[in-house]
């Protein structure tokens, strides 16, 4: 075991820098967390009085001991933010989405080969206690082959609501698609790998909205169909999964308890931790068993466990670069198939 600690810098200090990065970054031995870009605000000095502010991307850059950057800001800032943090000589982790599209994916990978230098993208949600839990249910045997999967992240969320969140403006790499569809694609193509065709449906169903809150991605295999859908307007949003194969079916409801826990600052320190609570916990029925299986518990640790272990011991990538550009790959397809109606060849 390497004692050697990683400085790292985070570029924002929203939702993902304060309550997702921070918690497990402070946590983990490996890392310390020196310097948060901030422009105006000091929020991570209230969570750590020892993190260093910088009231610019360039001022955190130029310190040459950052051996690490996650970019936690806007969709639209991800490329250029990356390219910066890359030719600088730095490590990086980018929030979902990685890039806006497959062209942009691929020019950061030839910089950061060439740097010599660690990239991926910080697809957290294949550490769910949801995704764990199919993804045993898979190795294992208990729904033999998967025929059909389905797939769904709702939310009820009137734009009157969230009107002031970025999140809610037009601009490139922004809508309901890129924030949400990067982690059912990649949990998806994780499980199953390349589809044959991609068929979308991504649209506006909120009155004044100005993105898009709706979309329905259809991925196409030999032997299988992957359905993935999302809502801004699903006021009952329990559904999750639903999994029909050769022995069995599996259906269940209710999200990964971690980023509820985080939001209330509890560490991940605490134990237990990213155990669902029973309501939660999916049911499978089959010839073999019919019953309530109760949930792998979650825990995003070992997604930044594995990046020091790239960085410091050579160790392979969990999120690999093919896997976050085939994600990107098929992301630019549903855009295209929804825009012309058509069903693309992947």
């Amino acid at each position: 075991m390497s004692s050697r600690i990683l400085n790292v810098g985070l570029i924002g200090f929203g939702l993902s820098g304060r309550y997702f990065h921070s918690p497990f970054l402070s946590t983990n031995p490996g890392f310390k967390i020196k310097t948060v870009v901030e422009r105006t605000k000091n929020e991570a000095q209230e969570f750590d009085p020892e993190i260093g502010n910088a009231r610019s991307v360039d001022e955190l850059l130029s310190d040459a001991s950052i051996d690490l950057v996650f970019i936690c800001t806007p969709n639209d800032t991800h490329f250029g933010y990356a390219l910066d943090a890359l030719e600088n000589g730095k490590h990086v982790v980018i929030e979902k989405p990685f890039a806006n599209t497959e062209d942009e994916a691929r020019q950061l990978f030839d910089l950061a080969a060439e740097k010599g230098l660690i990239l991926t993208a910080y697809q957290n949600r294949r550490w769910d206690s949801d995704y764990l839990t199919i993804k045993k249910l898979i190795e294992d045997g208990k729904l033999g082959d998967v025929v059909e999967y389905e797939c769904r992240y709702d939310r009820f969320r009137p734009v009157a609501v969230a009107a002031n969140s970025w999140k809610e403006q037009a601009g490139s790499g922004y809508g309901n698609f890129y924030n949400l569809g990067p982690h059912l694609l990649d949990q998806a193509l994780t499980l199953f790998g390349d589809p044959l065709t991609v068929t979308a449906d991504i649209r506006t169903i909120r009155p004044n909205s100005e993105i898009d809150d709706y979309f329905d991605v259809h991925l196409a295999y030999a032997d299988k169909v992957v359905n993935l859908k999302s809502s801004l307007m699903a006021y009952e949003n329990f559904q999750r999964y639903m999994l029909h194969g050769t022995k069995g079916s599996f259906v269940k409801g209710g999200l990964d308890p971690q980023e509820e826990n985080l939001r209330k600052d509890i560490l991940p320190t605490q134990k237990p931790w990213g155990e669902e609570p029973e309501n939660r916990w999916g049911r499978i029925f089959s010839d073999e068993y019919t019953g309530i299986v109760k949930s792998e518990a979650g825990d995003y640790a070992p997604f930044y466990q594995n990046v020091y272990d790239a960085i410091v011991n050579g160790a392979a990538l969990a999120v690999k670069p093919a896997e976050i550009i085939r994600t990107t790959r098929v992301i630019d397809l549903a855009f295209q198939s929804s825009s012309e109606r058509k069903v693309l060849n992947y």
